[in-house]
């Protein structure tokens, strides 16, 4: 068996016979490998193993039947004028007297699955400081315990944590408990990685330490719904009286909660209520990548990048024709979850995730995306939101934005200072001796003023001294072996810096 042999059996049509017994044969291995992983489970592991492999094997079933990822491009559609609202036009109608009945209704989940290690950080992605020491994780308790302080509620966290995250998110969940915020954590399942060739599970038994590390995976935000309903915390929040969750990215610094669109769920002017609201914002140059609304089939569809047939990608990335892209900022029905997670009809594209392990092997990992659910709702809507509920932290180059006096941090939530003029972000672009947290806390000896930044381009190796002021475009250049030190007090205003600045102390 290899995925070639699999592909070429699949192009032919009179062989569709020999690939229904190819694909039976494989599901049938791959069936008895997880039974021999399952039979090292211990008694007090075997009960969730035994559901993450059958969650795995439904996927994986899945994966088989699907004839590759591709939409039928003829088939897209722009969507309606209706079923994408500017967010204006909710924030118009206000709010109701009863905002603190409202948000009882609410419950925040977190997507906490990831690592920091694109930053250089070990452990749990939401645990980097990002501003006056609070990390991603203080913040989000911070802004939920200010509402429930403000409206008297009781709005809950909830933290979807991945194998990865979960024992050391625990760790620190306890520095919280004075707070006026109740925290509940679940986790992801947690998937077996499969060889390339084979498509037969990499791991032997169900030990994630040592040489198995490598064998497992959390398989993609997707997983939200059949694990939050597995955890038991679905029903728990229903018998409470919840009836939405916002599930946002937990490294999205922009995704607090909105109490217009929360009222426009809870109270839709037409009567009838949404069980999907998903926050899109315009596109701009840097977003050509991410997913966006469409019409299909009389249902909105996120489509992502990886679904587009390839002679039709630039006219996905065009601005044109599909101007807005999807935050992950997501309001979804508790009642309908249980609904369509009961009914097996939640449908996700399966997105097939090629790595190479350490040694050297290639294996595929089979995800699915929170977003991607919205054509399994009924009633979804589309809210095209400020780019301000869009700030997420993927790289050091956003550490200095979400760090400086752009912004001014208020009970948790950033907000673009009164004083720019212009109320777009700068074009941020730190060399690769920035990539690492470490390194470039290291390389600002304190943040620079950026109020009046358009751009900054930063190569090689480069310090800035205390107090320095950015303006207009700058660009700094150390070529290889030479260094750049920015002077303390240093005011660059549309300036290229390049060669060789040493300052030393005397």
């Amino acid at each position: 068996f290899s995925m070639a042999y699999l592909s070429k059996a699949m192009s032919q049509d009179g062989a569709s016979q020999f690939q229904e017994v190819i694909r039976q044969e494989l599901e049938l291995s791959v069936k008895k490998e997880l039974e021999k992983i399952l039979t090292t489970a211990s008694s007090h592991e075997f009960e969730h193993t035994k559901k993450d492999l059958d969650g795995f094997r439904k996927l994986f079933h899945r994966f088989l039947q699907e004839k590759g990822p591709s939409v039928d491009w003829g088939k897209i559609q722009r969507p309606p004028e209706d079923s994408i609202q500017p967010y204006e036009k909710i924030k118009a109608r206000g709010l109701p007297d009863n905002i603190s009945s409202v948000l009882n209704k609410l419950v925040v989940v977190k997507l906490n699955g990831g690592l920091g290690t694109s930053m250089g950080c070990k452990g749990p992605k939401s645990l980097i400081g990002v501003r006056n020491e609070n990390t991603f994780l203080d913040l989000t308790v911070q802004q939920i315990e200010h509402l429930n302080k403000t409206y008297n509620t009781d709005v809950p966290l909830v933290l979807m944590n991945s194998f990865n995250t979960d024992e050391d998110t625990k760790k620190i969940l306890q520095k919280y408990n004075h707070c006026r915020v109740k925290i509940y954590t679940f986790n992801q399942s947690r998937y077996p990685r499969i060889n390339k060739e084979s498509l037969l599970p990499v791991a032997k038994d169900v030990s994630y330490s040592g040489e198995n590390t490598e064998a497992w995976y959390p398989p993609g935000h997707g997983d939200i719904y059949a694990s939050f309903y597995n955890s038991g915390l679905l029903d728990t929040f229903i018998g409470e009286g919840k009836e939405y969750i916002f599930v946002s990215n937990i490294d999205n610094l922009g995704a607090t909660v909105d109490l217009y669109i929360l009222n426009h769920l809870m109270n839709p002017p037409n009567g009838k209520r949404c069980e999907f609201v998903m926050e899109v914002t315009n596109k701009t140059r840097a977003d050509v990548k991410g997913g966006t609304l469409t019409q299909y089939e009389g249902k909105l569809r996120l489509v992502e990048i990886a679904q587009v047939p390839k002679a039709h990608v630039d006219e996905f990335k065009s601005v044109s024709k599909f101007k807005i892209f999807n935050t992950n900022n997501l309001w979804i029905s508790l009642a309908a979850v249980k609904r369509l997670q009961e009914q097996n009809a939640i449908d996700m594209e399966i997105i097939v995730n090629p790595k190479t392990l350490d040694g050297g092997l290639n294996v595929i990992q089979l995800e699915t995306a929170v977003g991607a659910a919205i054509k399994s709702f009924e009633n979804s809507l589309g809210i095209n939101v400020p780019r301000s509920r869009f700030l997420p932290v993927k790289t050091t180059s956003d550490l200095l934005l979400v760090m400086s006096n752009l912004y001014s941090l208020n009970a948790g939530s950033l907000t673009m200072s009164e004083k720019r003029e212009f109320p777009t972000v700068p074009l941020v672009k730190l060399g690769s001796s920035f990539t690492k947290v470490q390194d470039y806390l290291r390389r600002f000896e304190s943040i620079p003023d950026m109020l009046e930044l358009d751009h900054l381009t930063v190569s090689g190796d480069v310090t800035f001294g205390k107090n320095v002021s950015l303006k207009g475009t700058v660009i700094i250049i150390a070529n290889h072996g030479d260094r750049i030190d920015i002077p303390p007090g240093a005011v660059l205003e549309n300036k290229i810096v390049s060669g060789n600045l040493r300052i030393l102390d005397h």
